[in-house]
């Protein structure tokens, strides 16, 4: 390695300015390249000097006038955040326990809470109309539901086999036999518990249906007095007062998919001629090193193709607080004064520039709206599990949304992304104590977003949702083990959310939204112990003899009873309420036109096979669930670490690992009632068969292969494959331009590459003012770097040298001026291979 040489030869230069630089050693070169010429006492401070001279080299189109300041040890910095104008945002902690409010109470130490004093009477009087219109609505609902359920449940218990329950009396049993009193119980108790799990599960399926339902009648007649997009005609001008920020809090993602869905979102603002009211804050929790330089040099790279110097800003946090929320919230301290309105972003999100200002131009037309959601469509997936998916969310998607609108109206969901919140009051309101106590279920809360919508309502501020505005795009997981590795972490903050019950002040919807959250995840063990206590119901009725006689000197026998004609009837009730929205949604897109769908019967085809992969995902999510369920209640933690791959596919060897389980007891199951009752095998067959086949339909599913294959054929096609509107056409495009120039081992090259040590040298900040003690550590922690091989050094200590701009400079120095004392790190920077195109040459 002839180090000066092959430094320079390193960086982005003409030949002419190449020669212009001395090749006497790497010393001479970065004092060349400082034009301020500054005296350094160390010579491997040196690099110090040269950071902007060598990023102008590498990105010249990317530093705006006044971007690259001085730390106060005179360093040059790249400024990549405004300055900060500080607000103050706490929570109240929370007050979980309602008797020990009652005694706060009555000891007089009761504390007025700050929402108390957010609406005027004039503020509430405008409310007053639809609020008293949602009241209504949800009684009906309720009434709905609870009859539906009540009818349901006695239907259940008339068909049951064993009707002796009123001639039980333990009084008569407590002479007797323990063993002839439990086996007489036995039958009854094992009822019991499938009636009280059937009138909770039915209950469930109920709600899903008339919002369904509503939803529908909603979308079919294309009226809705109420619709909160309905209050602009969407052409007004957007008042310059309110600017609006665009935040993505981003942690170890794709970065070159995060950031071709920016540039996308960020062009088709652009393209309405309102971007100056607008902001991008990229907000990174990302700790691995080698993306953390990644979206440095992506962040330069947008800034310099869209120009978006002064208006496109990144932050990578040390102190990764309180996670998502915690991100949001730091954002709000340091920069929210600054504007009216943010709208969160999720990695995969991407948003057209008319859904923007249409969501901006309903908060001006709607001054009590706090937060209004839109309505994601999913796309962009091509293996078959996530088109499947796709297809579904596309096609009963609407209906659902709809039909929580129609329930809820203002007082509705926040689903975390993809929604503009009003700031004042976010700041105000929203911010999240950590739960008190221990266990699994204190700290930190996981799933903000229900809790910031609750908060924002208890303050009195309208939580819509704006399901018909069009143009607000998301991503699914591409197989079924990504799904189950974040509805892990749903399933948590769900639960923990639910402690959140009883909080004082809480509006009832969003209580009920807290049921509703925990019932998504809950009812997968109520099924399963419903399935086990059927099938224990049904291995007692086959091996024990019936007990006709439940009291002394009963004169007639309790015969066991089979009600077939009410089993049918109960069990096709129970049908249409699953399946009905399924066909509504079908009904409705043919009555509205099918072709975008890829037509009458290929989205019929497509309807009926995604039935018949939902019936065979149902019972292993139910398993999965169950364990999440269960794991949170004990406090254990659900180990889940995947092999590397590729691709989105899942690999035979993970599928085996991750479902062998459960095709082990569909087998066992199957086995078993075969043996008992062919009869009953065949009411679980669907069960136990979508069991036994998990893995291959685990496995088949997340290839992209399959995918592409049925998007040839047009199945599972939506209207976003049959005409891509362009801010996902943009999407693919500057995806594929980012694969093409990816940056990998980001970490290495910015020890090595002079481009890439001066991005991350400049983006880095020392924490501390000079001293002793700092030099000291920093030594120290470059020494150590540079004495393990690069293989030995692990994730934290990389991202100790990276986050400190002198640590990088040292290094960059040492490893160049003395390749021969380093050769363990020169020979594994050697072995990768820097792509060509992930810096532009000249």
């Amino acid at each position: 390695m002839n180090n000066t040489t092959e430094y320079i030869d390193a960086m982005p230069l003409t030949d002419i300015e190449k020669a212009a630089l001395p090749e006497s050693d790497i010393r001479a070169v970065q004092t060349a390249l400082d034009g301020e010429h500054r005296q350094f006492t160390r010579d491997d401070d040196t690099p110090l000097g040269s950071v902007k001279a060598r990023l102008a080299q590498a990105w010249p189109d990317s530093l705006a006038e006044g971007q690259l300041i001085k730390d106060d040890e005179g360093r040059d910095q790249l400024q990549a955040m405004p300055k900060a104008t500080r607000s103050s945002m706490f929570p109240d902690p929370w007050r979980t326990n309602p008797v020990g409010r009652f005694w706060d109470r009555l000891r007089g130490r009761d504390v007025t809470p700050r929402y108390l004093s957010r609406l005027t009477k004039e503020e509430q009087a405008s409310e007053q109309k639809w609020r008293t219109v949602g009241t209504i609505r949800r009684y009906i609902l309720l009434l709905l539901t609870l009859a539906q359920t009540v009818v349901a449940t006695w239907y259940m218990k008339t068909i049951l086999p064993y009707q002796g329950w009123a001639l039980i009396n333990p009084a008569d049993m407590v002479g007797q036999n323990f063993w002839v009193s439990f086996m007489q119980l036995l039958p009854y108790i094992l009822q019991s518990g499938i009636l009280l799990l059937f009138a909770v599960l039915f209950c469930w399926v109920s709600a899903g249906f008339w919002t369904a339902l509503m939803g529908f009648l909603q979308l079919l007649m294309g009226r809705d007095k109420y619709s909160i997009s309905a209050s602009t005609v969407g052409d007004e001008p957007l008042n310059p007062e309110h600017r609006t920020a665009l935040i993505m809090p981003i942690c170890n993602e794709d970065v070159d998919r995060v950031f071709a869905g920016l540039r996308a979102t960020w062009e088709s603002v652009k393209a309405t001629g309102n971007a100056e009211h607008f902001d991008v804050y990229i907000l990174s929790d990302s700790y691995n090193p080698d993306i953390c330089v990644a979206e440095q040099k992506a962040w330069m790279e947008l800034i310099a193709e869209v120009q978006g110097e002064g208006q496109i800003f990144y932050r990578r946090r040390r102190r990764r607080v309180k996670r998502k929320s915690g991100n949001i919230d730091d954002f709000c301290r340091r920069w929210g004064n600054q504007y009216s309105y943010m709208v969160v972003l999720d990695a995969d999100s991407v948003m057209s520039g008319d859904c923007l200002t249409g969501l901006v131009r309903l908060m001006e037309a709607n001054p009590n709206a706090g937060i209004i959601q839109s309505s994601p469509k999913a796309s962009g997936m091509d293996t078959l599990y996530a088109r499947c998916q796709q297809f579904a969310t596309r096609v009963y998607g609407p209906l659902f949304t709809a039909g929580l609108h129609f329930w809820q109206l203002g007082e509705s969901h926040y689903w975390g992304h993809n929604a503009i919140i009003r700031v004042k009051p976010f700041i105000e309101h929203c911010a999240l104590a950590p739960l008190p106590g221990e266990g699994s279920f204190a700290g930190s809360i996981l799933s903000h977003d229900f809790v910031e919508a609750a908060l924002m309502r208890r303050a009195g501020w309208g939580v819509w949702i704006a399901y018909d505005l069009p143009g607000s795009y998301e991503e699914l997981p591409p197989n079924l083990l990504d799904e189950l590795k974040r509805d892990r972490r749903w399933c948590h903050g769900n639960l923990m959310n639910f402690r959140l019950f009883l909080v004082k002040g809480m509006h009832p919807v969003h209580r009920a939204v807290f049921l509703t959250g925990v019932m998504s995840y809950l009812s997968a063990p109520l099924w399963f112990m419903f399935l086990a206590l059927s099938t224990a119901l049904q291995v007692v009725h086959a091996l024990t003899e019936p007990q006709y006689f439940l009291q002394p000197r009963q004169l007639f026998p309790v015969w066991p009873q089979w009600r077939p004609e009410l089993a049918i009837a109960l069990f096709a009730s129970t049908m249409v309420l699953l399946f009905l929205p399924k066909l509504l949604s079908i009904i409705l897109i043919w009555c509205k036109g099918s072709k975008e769908y890829g037509g009458f019967c290929r989205v019929t085809v497509s309807l009926l096979l995604e039935v018949l992969f939902s019936v065979l995902l149902a019972p292993v999510r139910m398993l999965f669930h169950t364990v999440f369920v269960v794991s949170a209640f004990l406090g254990w933690e659900v180990v889940w670490n995947s092999p590397q791959r590729d691709d989105d596919s899942t690999p035979w060897s993970e599928a085996f690992m991750r479902h062998g389980s459960q095709l082990l007891l569909g087998l066992v199951w199957a086995a078993g009632m075969a043996w008992l009752d062919l009869r009953f095998l065949f009411w679980l067959a669907p069960i136990v068969f979508s069991l036994i086949l998990s893995p291959f339909v685990s496995v088949i599913s997340s290839r992209s292969t399959v995918g592409l294959r049925t998007k040839r054929w047009k199945l599972f096609l939506i209207p976003e494959e049959y005409s891509p509107p362009q801010v996902l056409v943009d999407t693919d495009k500057y995806l594929e331009l980012n694969r093409n120039r990816t940056l990998d081992d980001g970490f290495m090259h910015a020890v090595f590459n002079p481009s890439f040590n001066a991005l991350a040298t400049a983006m880095a900040t020392a924490r501390h003012r000079a001293s002793k003690v700092l030099e000291i550590a920093r030594d120290r922690h470059v020494e150590q770097a540079l004495n393990e091989t690069p293989e030995k050094l692990n994730r934290d200590r990389r991202l100790v040298l990276l986050s400190d701009p002198v640590t990088m400079a040292r290094l960059h120095y040492r490893v160049w001026s003395a390749p021969e004392k380093y050769s363990s790190w020169v020979g594994y920077y050697e072995g990768l291979k820097l792509n060509p195109l992930a810096l532009k040459a000249k």
